[in-house]
């Protein structure tokens, strides 16, 4: 047996045995797994208990899964360890490339809370002095793609700078001992670089392009499971309803579930955008320029189609 062809047959193993262990002999869900990162919805969700309140009734259990970045989401996506969870627009980009087994279940636009930093003494203070530069960011993430837009703005290309494939978690002291002369990143991780390791606004994300993140599940649980799915997708939207009334409140909840101090999360919660709905036609348009340029640029394998995996709940 080829190699390849025992990895594929390894992860679809993977992946029926990952979602067998979460179901009753009658086949009904007894189990979801969520996966969060340290900012959005979903963790004001899990601090206040949305999701077990509602699926409780039903005898279905919520399990939650943190991830440091988008990236690596997708990867236990992919092999069914979770059902659903919050990315940013680059992750499933790479992942539907690569085959991976998501749909786009509801998106988010992102008007705020991520871009590129620079040393506050920095000499760089225009996208153009980019050029030859150290620029860290998590590969396949959101800030990846900011990078990329942010240097075709200035007219650079990618193989204008060094990109230096950092986790968020890796990056900031990176960036706080000067071993990258720039970060591109996002909240919670943006608010910490521009109060805690002396970080400078080179440019919001808002200022170079319009950017989206996306409620994404899994392709097989999203088609065995609809019902479950899109009960997931209402009480996600219900509580991004609520936190954008409720600011002070998100900040002490993202705080609370992350353990990031509560200023660092007030700055967070008070530019984000809670608002979820529905991957509309012009989400789509702009997710397909994100994957056209990366392919373009040689960052993916080969040209995908955004709609092909974009999720439609079929008794709506």
């Amino acid at each position: 047996m080829r190699r390849r062809d025992f990895l594929r047959l390894s992860v679809g193993t993977a992946a029926v045995a990952a979602f067998a262990s979460r179901v009753n002999a009658q086949g009904a869900v007894k189990e979801i797994r969520i996966g969060y990162q340290k900012n959005g919805v979903l963790v004001i969700a899990r601090q206040q208990a949305t999701l077990e309140e509602h699926f409780a009734p039903q005898g279905i259990e919520v399990k939650w899964v943190e991830f440091s970045s988008g990236p690596p989401m997708m990867e236990a996506m992919n092999v069914g360890s979770v059902d659903y969870g919050a990315v940013g627009d680059s992750p499933p980009v790479f992942a539907q490339a690569a085959g991976a087994a998501i749909v786009y279940a509801a998106g988010q636009p992102i008007t705020n809370g991520q871009g590129i930093l620079v040393p506050k003494d920095s000499p760089i203070h225009t996208i153009a002095e980019l050029k030859g530069k150290r620029i860290g960011f998590t590969k396949g993430s959101s800030a990846h793609n900011i990078v990329v837009q942010t240097l075709e703005k200035a007219g650079l290309t990618y193989a204008d700078i060094t990109p230096v494939y950092l986790t968020p978690p890796d990056a900031g002291p990176a960036f706080a001992n000067g071993s990258i002369e720039a970060w591109a990143i996002w909240d919670p991780y943006f608010a910490i670089g521009e109060t805690r390791q002396s970080g400078r606004i080179l440019i919001n994300a808002r200022e170079v392009t319009k950017t989206n993140s996306f409620y994404i599940a899994n392709r097989d649980f999203a088609k065995n499971h609809g019902a479950i799915l899109q009960q997931i997708v209402d009480v996600t939207t219900a509580t991004a309803r609520w936190a954008e009334h409720h600011r002070d409140e998100v900040a002490k909840s993202l705080a609370a579930v992350t353990g990031i101090p509560l200023d660092i999360q007030a700055i967070a919660a008070n530019r984000s955008s809670f608002v979820v709905g529905p991957v509309t036609d012009d989400i789509v348009a702009t997710q397909q320029g994100v994957a056209d340029r990366f392919y373009k640029l040689g960052l993916i394998p080969k040209p995908i189609v955004i709609r092909d995996i974009v999720w439609r709940n079929p008794a709506a």
